[in-house]
């Protein structure tokens, strides 16, 4: 993120606590909004107390924010990628007057509606039996909207919806549910069963489980005769509050003790009990080595398959990665280094062997970014051999190694500039050749693609403004090869609407995306990076800084219908990048410090009020590029330790000990 808003936007809050000023700004449109895709001209004019406009003064117009979702250029042209509020810092420039800066807001929204979809069909009813129905609205792109949709039902007499969706089953027979927004519609058909419920049996999956596990509860429906009404789903409710359970079935505790589970169909009940015991996982922690890092901000860490050498990126005007020795743990050791012209390492990768590493450059001086491959044969000094820019000279900020005997050896690699994925094949490391690019349908100015991670041949890319997008590039299942991308699915959500209160306590045109992936089973696990547009008011140095930032669990069990099932927040700080070994997701939290919790078994919910959170440290040093202040980056773990990167201080090495004996 660049400093230049943040800067203009301390300036103007200085200002505003000076004397009033002798002119001022007017900008025209006042409030204006513009869809994704299209454009706005600002024009503005100095003008004095007596409201004469200035002669000869001029005005230009920089972004304030906002940097990944739209593009504003000096003459005022605001151009909307993706939905948010870009803040526009104004700048007046007069002969013989002092310089005045104000802000403006441009609100970009979703696309016309293009399609719209129910997302809790009930099927078949029973009569009295009510359920509120949830609609998902969207634009040709994918961008979520907030409409309220118009409900109708074809058989009124049959099944009943109101103004909120709220269906009610009235007799028997059958009928259809339509949504509409503006000219798009969906409908579903909706049975009444001609039956009346005399009695609801519930049952558990479990009568005893952990809080955090999912206990699985299903329904039956009997008639007075004792026959069973098929095809009927109830309304699941469950006492006391703290825990959920969805419309299938599936709850989840948030606190030991004992929880009542009822299913309703109309006027008839049953209920069921589970009793949940402490999930019991909080292990203490053991720091067994540092390699402090104090003239540059260290950025991303890797392992060389070895387990004996490892490489630290630096950022900040750091030209320079460095080669460490842990082979032994406690005393990790720099045994050599290369300089690029690059100012930032963000990324490294090495091949499944170890006899190829890669890293990007993103700031060269020169503005000509892009790769650096080495030969790696000698892990403790990798010699550079070749690089690649065509294309990329704005920046890497991202890179993975897809290895496979069908299709041989590629390097994924992100595009700033463009937002592109490009795949080179890098079979002869020395003469790289790119083969494939690809890139979502979204407006250039809301593009963004942050990282890559492939899994069977399927490339889970963090693509910020477009949520996840999931390619076949090898896994066969569409088609794809690495020469040939073919998309699978994507997962897409309301970023401003999940980040609400970032706005409302730091201002809209705030740093916010999907950043990193990772598959795991049946989920991919993304986290999203968050910051707010300015710091708190009044603070200096890191008391002024924070991250925000959720980790979402996608359902990819069903490829075509990805969905969100759990969450993880820190209580404080943000997420970034992170690590899965087993049941373990090691996670680096920025001002959180490192964090490890355990993912094991089913997933659903508010996973850190389920006690999931196995491990924490306080990353704080009074060594580094900025001292007492954690800040970490991310974490990789290896048998048994977790090697911890963090931006303001270097390196650490963790292990996480065993159940704690507590003594009376």
């Amino acid at each position: 993120m660049s400093v230049l808003p943040f800067l203009l936007i301390a300036s103007l809050q200085q200002q505003q606590q000076a004397e009033p000023l002798e002119a001022r700004i007017v900008v025209r449109p006042a409030n204006a909004e513009i869809a994704v895709g299209d454009s706005v001209r600002l024009t503005g004019e100095v003008r004095d107390r007596a409201g004469n406009v200035v002669p000869n003064a001029r005005v230009v117009f920089r972004a304030g924010g906002g940097s990944f979702e739209g593009r504003v250029d000096s003459t005022g042209l605001v151009v909307g990628g993706a939905p948010t509020t870009i803040p526009v810092t104004v700048i007046g420039l007069g002969e013989g007057q002092r310089q005045l800066l104000d802000r403006v807001f441009v609100r970009v929204v979703p696309g016309p509606a293009a399609r719209v979809s129910i997302l809790n069909a009930p099927g078949r009813l029973v009569i009295g039996q009510t359920v509120v129905l949830r609609t998902r609205t969207q634009s040709a792109i994918g961008d979520e909207r907030r409409d309220r949709p118009t409900w109708r039902s074809s058989a009124p007499a049959i099944v009943r919806v109101d103004a909120e969706g709220l269906v009610t089953a009235v007799a028997p027979g059958r009928a259809t549910i339509t949504a509409s927004v503006g000219d798009v519609r969906t409908s579903i058909p909706v049975e009444v069963a001609n039956a009346r419920v005399a009695s609801v049996r519930v049952t558990a999956s479990a009568r005893e489980a952990r809080e955090g596990d999912v206990v699985r509860f299903t329904a039956s429906a009997r008639t007075a005769g004792g026959s069973a009404i098929a095809g009927v789903t109830p309304t699941w409710s469950v006492s006391p509050g703290n825990g959920v359970i969805d419309e299938t079935g599936a709850f989840v505790g948030y606190e030991p003790g004992e929880y009542t589970v009822i299913a309703t169909f109309g006027n008839q009940s049953g209920s069921a009990r589970v009793t949940l015991g402490e999930r019991d996982v909080r292990r203490p922690v053991t720091v067994v080595g540092r390699l402090p890092r104090a003239r540059f901000r260290t950025e991303e860490l890797w392992l060389h398959p070895n387990g004996k050498n490892a490489y630290l990126g630096t950022g900040r005007g750091g030209d320079v990665m460095f080669a460490i020795d842990i082979s032994d743990p406690a005393k990790p050791v720099v045994t050599d280094s290369i300089v690029a012209n690059t100012r930032r390492v963000n990324d490294i990768v090495t091949t499944a062997d170890g006899s190829v590493l890669v890293f990007t450059r993103e700031g060269a001086a020169d503005r000509r970014n892009g790769i650096v491959i080495c030969d790696n044969r000698d892990p403790a000094h990798p010699r550079p051999i070749a690089e690649f820019t065509e294309g990329v000279t704005s920046g890497v900020h991202s890179l993975f190694f897809y290895e496979s005997p069908r299709f041989g050896r590629h390097l994924l690699l992100t595009n700033d500039g463009t937002a592109e994925l490009h795949i080179l094949n890098l079979d002869d490391p020395a003469r790289p050749r790119e083969v494939a690019r690809w890139v979502t349908e979204r407006p250039a100015e809301g593009r963004s693609l942050h990282d890559i991670d492939v899994r069977d041949g399927l490339a889970y890319l963090s693509y910020w403004n477009d949520g996840l997008v999931v390619l076949d590039i090898g896994n066969g299942s569409h088609g794809g090869t690495p020469s040939s991308p073919k998309l699978v699915t994507q997962y897409k959500y309301d970023l401003d609407e999940l980040y609400r209160d970032v706005a409302q306590t730091a201002g809209g045109g705030f740093i916010r995306g999907t950043h990193t992936a990772w598959r795991h089973k049946d989920y991919v696990f993304i986290a999203d990076e968050v910051f707010p547009l300015r710091g708190v008011a009044g603070a200096t140095g890191v008391a002024a800084e924070r991250a925000y930032g959720r980790l979402q669990v996608i359902d990819v069990s069903d490829m075509k219908n990805p969905k969100s099932v759990a969450w993880y927040e820190p209580e404080f700080g943000g997420v970034h990048n992170i690590w899965i070994a087993g049941d373990t997701l090691y996670m680096g939290a920025y001002e959180a410090g490192f964090r490890a919790f355990d993912i094991s078994g089913e997933l659903r919910g508010d996973l850190r009020a389920q006690d999931r959170e196995i491990a924490h440290l306080h990353t704080a040093s009074d060594v580094g590029h900025v001292t007492n202040a954690p800040r970490v980056w991310g974490v990789i773990y290896r048998d048994g330790l977790a090697y911890v990167n963090d931006n303001h201080n270097g390196l650490w090495v963790v292990r996480i000990e065993p159940k704690s004996e507590v003594v009376p």
